[in-house]
This record gives C-alpha cells, structure tokens and sequence, in this order.
C-alpha cells in the first residue's frame, strides 16, 4: 500500500492546484496541509518525510476538492489575518483584504488628539476594522455596526476571541441602530459595499461566487449606500470628528464632492500601496 507522506502531498496538491489554474498553488497547500495538521506551515518541511493518517488525509483531500473549485483559502481555513489579528470568516462575511489596513492607518490618524475617542465602524462585517482600531486604542469606545445577523454573530466572536472589551457589536441599519445615549462620534469608518452592480459578474471567481453579494453590491455607480451614510455621519460626528470611506478606482472624485458638498472639510484622499486612491476622509469643522 502506497504511504502518502507530508511532501508527497504537498507536491501532488501543488501540482493539483497548478492544473486548476490557481494563483497561489503552493502557498495553499502549504495552508491546508498545515490547518489539517495543526502545525506551523514551515514544519511542514521539518517533517516532510511523516507518514499521514487515514483521517488526515480524508480532511486534506475534502478541502482540496473545495479549493480546486475556487472557494476561497480563508473561508477553507475559517480565518484571515488583519493588523495582526487572526478573524474568524465565514461566508456570511467580507474576507478582510490588505488594502483595508491603509483605512486603519488613517483612522488612527484622523483619531490623534482624543483620548478616549466614540467610534462606530459601519458594515462591520467580521469586526476587522473595530477590532484593529480598539486594539490600539484601549481607551476608546467601538460600535461594530452590522445589518447582518450571521455577521454580527462572527464579529462577536471575534471580539470575545481577542477580548477587546470596548467593542460593542450591534444590529444597524449603517448608523440607526447606535444607542440613543450616543450624543456624537469622533469617528465614523466604513468600509461598506462599492463595487457598481454591472461589475459583479467581472468578479474573479473565487469572489463573485462565494463571498456575499450583501457586502460586494454597491448599486449603480457602487456608492449608493455611502451616498446614504454620508449625511447620517455628518450629522453625529463631533466638531473635529472625521468621516473615513474605504472605495475603488475612479470613486475618489466623486467621494471627495459627496463629503465637501456634506460640510466636511479637510477633504483627502490616500492611495493604498498598490497606488489605488482607496480612502477618502473629511473633518466636521471645528466651531470657533
């Protein structure tokens, strides 16, 4: 009887994942030999020569079949690292994408100045955002907003998981559902669906048929529902207090007028490393 050793897996799923046409085939079998295994990815090659078990490969070979019909690795996995937090993600949840650590970077800027600022993250989703943002800010207050019951379910679990306890996960309808105690906000962040409906269908795979269309649809242009927040946040923002928006290419223009034509000054936009113009922020102004 053939023994299936840890390399000769890893070497068959990689070329497996090859034929697929998937962009990362090593990276992911390395991920799901070492999920399957519980151990680090780089003692994969530590023991490459150890026999694996009946069961381990039935785990392997099942997450291998999802992987080679382009189900995303973190949904596979259950988890996505963001600003150095592991996230639990599942399908009814956004993946947290890199370019999201560059909205975190500039809410801690927009946020420097107040020592214990009230934020509300808007389409929380997994908590990414608020879970980054509470972790370098232990004295601040997060509102973790979500219409989505499965989400809100994933972001408090997030929140127990890390035990950031001035997280406060909550049934929203973008800002309608904060408590009517809240008499402003430092920081509205939002990283809410904007991708123009016609463009869904163009989504690569892995994506468009397996990440929820909840947290992908933007509507027409893709800023239908920043559209809607913009006025809301304006309204419960704190003089000096900031709106920052996460949006695609070619929504920054647009973005910057939504916000100037809203009140807000100090209007800015930030490219993220890949050069995108990926956050668009302005200030309520500061009454003298």
């Amino acid at each position: 009887m053939e023994t299936w050793t840890i390399m000769k897996v890893l070497e068959w799923t990689k070329g497996h994942f090859e034929q697929k046409g998937l962009d990362s085939p090593r990276l992911d079998a390395e991920l799901i030999l070492a999920h399957v295994l519980k151990i680090q990815r780089v003692m994969l090659y530590a023991r490459f020569d150890q026999p694996l078990s009946t069961e381990e490969l039935a785990q392997i070979r099942a997450l291998v079949a999802r992987r080679a019909r382009k189900e995303p690795i973190a949904y596979l996995l259950g988890t996505k690292e963001i600003w150095s937090l592991p996230l639990e993600v599942t399908p009814a949840t956004l993946i947290p994408r890199p370019d999201t650590e560059t909205l975190i970077e500039e809410s801690l800027k927009l946020l420097k100045g107040f020592e214990a600022p009230i934020i509300a993250d808007v389409g929380t989703g997994s908590g990414a955002i608020a879970l980054a943002l509470a972790k370098e800010l232990p004295a601040a207050t997060v509102y973790a907003l979500e219409v989505s019951a499965e989400a809100r379910a994933v972001a408090e679990r997030n929140v127990a998981r890390h035990q950031l306890h001035n997280v406060r996960v909550l049934a929203s309808d973008l800002l309608s559902g904060l408590p009517l105690s809240v008499q402003g906000l430092h920081l509205v962040v939002a990283n809410l669906p904007y991708i123009p409906t016609a463009e869904l269908a163009n989504l690569m795979p892995d994506v468009r048929q397996y990440e929820p269309h909840l947290a992908l649809d933007g509507g027409r242009d893709g800023l239908e529902l920043i559209r809607r927040l913009i006025p809301e946040a304006t309204r419960l923002l704190l003089p000096g207090g900031a709106l920052a928006l996460e949006a695609g290419l070619g929504q920054d223009s647009p973005l910057r007028e939504a916000l100037l034509q809203a009140g807000l000054q100090d209007v800015e936009t930030v490219a993220d490393p890949g050069g995108v113009p990926r956050v668009t922020y302005g200030r309520r102004p500061v009454l003298h």
